[in-house]
This record gives structure tokens, sequence and C-alpha cells, in this order.
């Protein structure tokens, strides 16, 4: 087993001309994820060859539009493509209510079906489950109810050692996360700002590069993704490098990127 990520987009509240908001796709054996859904994402979907139809669940972390502005879009282009399937949908209990308007007014002659579970935990749990993965979500620090997601792969005969794959964004610091992580093969991680911007970090509940790279290393994670840039933000090297003092298998990631697990 392997699991594959595709990036759709690593900009924060800002999308500019060469990265969208939040969004990315895990596939694992064929079945495929999408975590947060910022605006512009099926288009992005359909550049990385991504079927809307064969998307199993989303994963939203939280209700800021640059998190979930492109739901709408998405779920209407699945009806149109004639999708019957169940798409099965996770996010804060907030969330529930905009899926709620979304039917009342767009959801006539939707031929699927929404199940829509309401995440609420101080401590990881499970919310999804399957033959081949399950997925845990916990809670992160930021301004508004916010979750962080776990993928691990379920070892097997055929595959004793599964990859597993966490992704954090938005949120400040925490002890306990790193914990939570423990172990991750790779790790996304916010670094909104650069470390210089520190103060402005805290005062937005965000993360800086070293915050990301000091979560990475107490966690024992192997790889270290980075993203959801501030508009500000146009030397990705730079970003990078402040990582490396720290965490040396730290990659920038970009609109595009895909990586395998």
């Amino acid at each position: 087993m392997k699991f594959t990520l595709k990036i759709m987009g690593t900009a924060s509240a800002m999308p500019i001309s060469d990265r969208n908001p939040s969004a990315q796709v895990l596939c694992a054996e064929g079945r495929f994820f999408l975590i947060d859904c910022g605006e512009g994402t099926q288009q992005q979907l359909r550049k990385a060859g991504v079927s809307f139809l064969k998307i199993e669940a989303v994963f939203i972390t939280h209700i800021h539009g640059d998190h979930m502005f492109g739901l709408f879009g998405l779920l209407g282009s699945m009806a149109l493509y004639g999708r019957t399937a169940d798409l099965y949908v996770y996010g804060p209990q907030a969330l529930g209510s905009v899926l709620k308007f979304y039917e009342s007014f767009f959801g006539e002659g939707m031929g699927y079906k929404l199940v829509f579970t309401a995440v609420k935990c101080r401590e990881p749990e499970t919310v999804h489950s399957s033959k081949h993965l399950t997925v845990t979500a916990f809670p992160l620090a930021h301004k508004i109810e916010c979750y962080g997601y776990r993928f691990d792969g379920i070892a097997s005969e055929r595959h004793p050692v599964p990859p597993s794959y966490a992704y954090c964004s938005d949120t400040e610091p925490m002890p306990r996360l790193a914990g939570w992580l423990s172990g991750v093969d790779t790790l996304y991680h916010e670094a909104t700002y650069p470390a210089e911007l520190a103060d402005k970090a805290a005062c937005h509940h965000h993360s800086t590069t070293l915050d990301a790279a000091r979560c990475a290393l107490d966690a024992g994670v192997r790889r270290l993704l980075i993203g959801h840039y501030s508009s500000r933000v146009k030397d990705f090297d730079a970003f990078v490098q402040e990582c490396r003092q720290i965490f040396p298998d730290t990659v920038a990631a970009r609109d595009g990127d895909v990586f395998e697990i």
C-alpha cells in the first residue's frame, strides 16, 4: 500500500495568481479523500485528473472561507456529472448548517446523498474507517473550532508497515500536538509566517516556519511539508531554510505537487 498526496492549494486567506486556497487529495488504494476545499478546488481537481465521482469523503478543518468556499461548486458539479454514491462529509458542527443551506436552495435533483458527521473532540478520535485505512480527527488551536486529520493505513500480510499522513492547518503551537502525530510518515503543517513575524502569527493563531519544524521534530515524523503561506510570501526557499535549521527533511509544498507516501 502507498498513499499518493496531491496538493490543490497552498495559499492562506488571499488567493493569488499562482496559489489557490487550501485543498488536498489523498489517494489510498484507489480511494480518494478530499481534505479542505478552498475556492477553485474543482478546477484544480480537473487539472490533477481527479474524478469528482471517485471522491469518497471530504474532511473540512474549520469554517473559514479559504478552507471551504469551494465546496458548493464541487457539490453542484458532482450532481451534474450524475453522481449517485453517498458523499461522506466530516467537519465541525457548524458545517452541518452550511450543508443544510446548500441542500435547501440547490439540492433539487441531486442524485446522491450527503452524509454529514460532526466532529467534536478534545482528544484524537476515529471518525472514518474502511478496509484499508482509518481517519482520526484531533483538535487544533485556532480562532474558531478547528480540527486536523490523521490517515493511517491498516497493516496486513501484504502491507505489514502501512503508510500514515497527517494534516494540520490552521493552528498556533500546541504542546500536545506532537504526541498525536507521533511517527507519522509525512506531516503537512501550516507555516503561514516566517520566524521574524512570530508576533503576527500569535496574533492570528497561526504558526511560523520554526513552529512547524519543532512540531515535526518532537513528533518524530519522517518528512515535513509546509504550506498555507501568507500572500506576502515570495521566497519559498527562505521558508524551507528556516525549517531545516530544526528539521532537515522539510519540503515547501506548491500547488500541483504530488508526493508518494
